[in-house]
């Protein structure tokens, strides 16, 4: 997400303050081509190796591309595991995600100046045309107004900027006259009726064909935006005017913008996720680069790198100063408050702050750069991709990942700042690990959960848009590019627009409100060409001396909590109380929490309440101690819990045309074969008769030696594993009769027993919900034999067989980790497994013992002596009891919460502001399970 090209012209500073024409044509705040320097550190690569990474890349997308526009198109996009294209209302809600899809064949508007980067004209010119015949804006469909922004009007300039560039040139475009950029036109004037708020912040979703608040609209009630929703739309809205010259595009983005950098929190200089749009009232006050906020930061920089406007920078830079301050903690880069950004809101990251490092290079701050994108880069060599969001220990915390493209990005942006071949090799392993891993006949796949390798019917257009350009980029050289590629800046979304426009139809006033908020620390600003003496100090090796110290920190992390308050205690004082060290029967433990203004409540029923009031405990020390041991035990109670839950299973399709590619999420059983603990179990399918197996089967001849498929219902799911182990079959499948019912939309099932004795079944059993399991009847009626991996994780594919379907890639595989997976949902769980089935509450007569279940467990006193949390409940301050299970919800698919120790360390303050801000702590702390990407 970061401005394309290196630095040319730059061995003169520009003068402070240069007009923009100049400072454009020199290409300041630009990426310093050094590919002299940084070399020792790695063995540089052979143009011959490079270029043939860059036909792989080609081919990648053709894959892609070309399986979206055979099965899919003009669908917004690809369904890669059923092969067909994905309509909005067509398919079971994926709630917001959905908000990007407009029937408006987003796969082909995000991917149209891509194929011209990747030098295919030809498809490019032929895409126009499908785009100008086929494409209608005025669907009666609500989307999402930042979505929109950035891959449809983005994509619609994109490929407007390419084409007058290829129409220039004299051999491609003859044709073109302006379409593309009047359709740009059109969107973006249904997209302004989003803005007309008192705020000038717009609002988060429209209606294309009927606007906001009308009751055909179905959208105009809401009240809250995230940043970089309301703060993402400068560059394309400011394009379009300079394009147009309809200046009021880029006064309402400009507006947005200007309101945002007002409601900033003055002290910190932080602002928030999300903002009233009504108000300006901050209503998630956590701050970080991430999800939420990540492109807002972005696009500053990138308006004064396209605007030429200083208010811009001098407001990024103020922003960039708080950032390094408070939420950078190398190599981490963590949330905080933003009215005590002292404090972690925190103790996980996201993916999306992949793209900070690339950020990072545009501003020419390359150390934390190297740093946090070597971090990212250990995280996905031990789970093949980066998690949609890691622990401080780097443990996963959401498993997915939708094939994300920003750490390609920055990837691609440091070693264009460096010349580093280490990169080169970032990325070859990039490459590998999507073919690998994500690639399936019919596309690529987000990968459902990272630790089991299964997939999700899912390739978002992103994908298109920005991981091919960016892993093109980097193994390209100027010449295997059609077009300079440094006079253009890229999107969020990697769109390209020309720097030209920032002397083209310059009618916005540029007045400079930033200094009235702010006093301007000069040393904060470059106003000058980096310096590549200063960036880059005469030491081929600095690079790798940055990285190695990271080499290891993934496998041998130390939470840097506890190391920060460790320290805090060396002096001699005794530290404070532990959550995981607490027992509720010794009285020095319970003298403790008295003096922290912690109660201990014993309920009728056997469980236990915890309760803190601040103002009760015997210093402001000891109220802050207090408040440290709640959070502790809300985190630690979670972890705990999850650890009881049995983790999801894979099935993996891999006899042909799949050979392993197809991996599908699977519920677990408490009975039969343990997959964690013994050898997968191959083998072909075959459906039993009766289909149910709820009686002696009728074809044993047809199951003996194969896995048994069989529909859930109709008796228990013990009764179904005995009847098909009676036949012969070594393993079972069972899938679920809910037709419609998808793992992607459903929490996952652990398959329990009847009540009785379980030792006999021996064979291994999974579960599959509707749409899973009719990938595979889908197969069977078209292929006849289909064999099947069932396994705790999806397992490498067959090279012989790789060779004989897919282009060599020269992929070395790669050591996975195995480490113990603990759960496929993040919801909390308290029932004793051998008595769920009495607990479940489903209609099925079998007896299901959900992962999400949020019951609580009774014990007695005695068994609290053993484990402290196993029935704590948490109140509030004010003494309203918050129930832990609400408080510990979660996204599906995480694994073990990160130690609860981590990054608790603050410092202290006086009681009165404790009890001042005190409902704002406890508000983010409840927050913290619950935030969502």
């Amino acid at each position: 997400m970061s401005e394309a090209g290196g630095c040319r012209g730059c061995a003169s500073p520009v003068p402070q303050r240069a007009p923009w024409s100049l400072v454009a044509a020199t290409a300041a705040l630009c990426l310093v081509s050094a590919t002299s320097v940084w070399t020792a550190g790695a063995a540089p690569m052979s143009r011959e190796e490079k270029q043939k990474l860059g036909i792989q890349v080609l081919e990648m997308f053709d894959h892609a591309y070309g399986n979206y526009m055979e099965h899919a198109y003009p669908a917004d996009e690809l369904m890669p595991l059923t092969c067909r294209g994905r309509v909005r209302g067509q398919e079971p809600s994926r709630g917001d995600v959905d908000d990007a899809l407009g029937k408006f064949s987003l796969t082909l508007i995000d991917s149209l100046d891509t194929l011209v980067v990747l030098n295919k004209t030809k498809e490019f010119e032929d895409a126009v045309r499908k785009v100008l015949r086929d494409v209608n804006l005025d669907n009666d469909v609500v989307v999402s107004v930042f979505e929109t922004n950035i891959r449809v009007l983005g994509g619609l300039l994109g490929g407007h900027s390419l084409a007058i560039m290829l129409k220039e040139k004299g051999e491609y475009m003859q044709w073109y006259n302006d379409e593309l950029l009047q359709m740009a036109k059109q969107l973006g004037y249904k997209l302004l009726p989003a803005f007309n708020t008192t705020s000038g912040l717009p609002y988060p979703r429209i209606n294309l064909k009927f606007g906001i608040r009308k009751p055909e609209a179905r959208t105009g009630t809401e009240t809250d935006t995230c940043t970089a929703c309301a703060g993402t739309l400068i560059l394309e809205f400011a394009a379009l005017s300079r394009f147009t010259g309809a200046t009021i595009f880029e006064e309402y983005a400009r507006k947005a913008l200007d309101f945002l950098w007002e409601k900033r929190q003055r002290s910190s200089n932080l602002v928030g996720v999300t903002i009233n749009i009504h108000t300006g009232d901050w209503v998630r006050k956590d701050s970080g680069v991430g999800a939420g906020i990540d492109s807002y930061y972005e696009y500053l920089l990138k308006a004064y790198v396209l605007l030429g406007d200083d208010s811009f920078l001098e407001r990024f830079n103020t922003h960039y100063d708080a950032i390094m301050r408070y939420i950078s903690q190398p190599p981490l880069l963590l949330d905080v408050h933003i009215h005590k950004p002292m404090l972690n809101a925190r103790t996980w990251m996201d993916a999306l702050l992949a793209f900070f490092p690339g950020l990072q290079v545009l501003k020419g701050d390359i150390r934390p750069a190297i740093e946090t994108h070597e971090m990212l880069y250990q995280v996905i060599k031990k789970h093949n991709f980066l998690p949609e969001a890691f622990t401080t220990d780097f443990r996963v915390h959401w498993a997915q990942h939708p094939l994300r493209p920003e750490f390609a990005e920055s990837t691609y942006f440091l070693y264009k700042a460096t010349g580093d071949p280490y990169y080169l090799e970032v990325g070859k392993t990039l490459i590998e690990n999507l073919n690998k891993y994500a690639r399936v006949p019919c596309g690529f796949a987000a990968m459902k959960d990272v630790r089991t390798g299964s997939h999700e019917d899912r390739m978002d257009s992103f994908f298109l848009a920005e991981m091919f350009k960016y892993l093109y980029l980097l193994f390209a050289d100027k010449e295997d590019i059609i077009f300079d590629i440094e006079d253009y800046i890229f999107t969020t979304e990697a769109h390209l627009l020309p720097l030209w426009l920032s002397t083209t139809n310059q009618s916005i006033s540029k007045k400079n409100t930033t200094t009235e908020y702010i006093e301007l620390d000069d040393s904060n600003f470059d106003w000058t060409c980096p310096n590549t003496q200063i960036l880059f100090p005469n030491d081929p090796l600095y690079a790798q001396s940055i990285r190695e110290p990271l080499k290891n920190v993934v496998d041998k992390s130390c939470p840097r909590g506890i190391i920060r308050v460790e320290e805090s205690f060396r002096s001699g004082a005794k530290p404070p109380l532990r959550a995981r060290d607490f027992m509720a029967t010794n009285p020095e433990h319970l003298e403790i929490l008295k003096k922290m203004g912690v109660s201990l409540i014993h309920l009728k029923d056997g469980r236990v309440q915890l309760v803190q009031h601040a103002i009760q405990a015997a210093s402001s020390i000891d109220a802050e101690d207090g408040l440290r041991f709640m959070q502790e035990m809300i985190e630690l109670s979670s972890q705990q819990q999850k650890e009881q839950q049995l983790p999801p299973r894979a099935v993996q399709i891999v006899s042909h045309p799949f050979f392993g590619r197809v991996v599908l999420t699977a519920g677990p059983a408490q009975f039969g074969l343990d997959l964690s603990k013994h050898k997968e179990t191959r083998g072909f399918v075959a459906s039993s008769k009766p289909y149910n197996g709820c009686s002696e089967l009728t074809n044993p001849e047809a199951v003996m030696g194969k896995i048994a498929l069989i529909q859930r219902g109709q008796c228990m799911f013990a009764e179904k594993a005995r009847n098909i182990q009676n036949a012969g079959a070594i393993g079972g499948i069972v899938i679920d009769d809910n037709e419609g019912s998808s793992s992607d939309t459903a929490p996952l099932f652990q398959m329990a027993g009847d009540g009785k004795d379980t030792d006999d079944i021996k064979i291994p059993m999974l579960f599959l919900f509707s749409k899973e399991g009719s990938i595979i009847l889908d197969a069977i009626r078209e292929y006849e034999e289909v064999e099947v991996l069932l396994s705790d994780k999806a397992k490498d594919r067959d090279p012989e067989m790789e060779n004989e379907e897919q282009p060599s890639s020269e992929t070395d595989s790669q050591d996975q980790s195995t480490e113990q997976i603990t759960s496929n949902s993040q919801e909390v769980d308290l029932v004793d497994q051998e008595s769920s089935e009495e607990s479940s509450l489903h209609s099925h007569p079998e007896s299901l013992s959900p992962t999400d279940t949020d019951n609580a467990a009774s014990i007695s006193p005695s068994e609290q002596n053993s484990d402290p949390l196993e029935n704590y409940e948490t109140l509030s301050l004010d003494g309203e009891c918050t129930d832990l299970d609400n408080q510990l919800q979660e996204q599906s698919e995480t694994e073990e919460d990160s130690n609860p120790n981590v990054s608790w360390g603050k410092k202290v303050q006086p009681i009165d502001s404790i009890l001042a801000d005190w409902n704002e702590d406890i508000e983010a702390f409840e927050m913290m399970d619950k935030d969502e990407l």
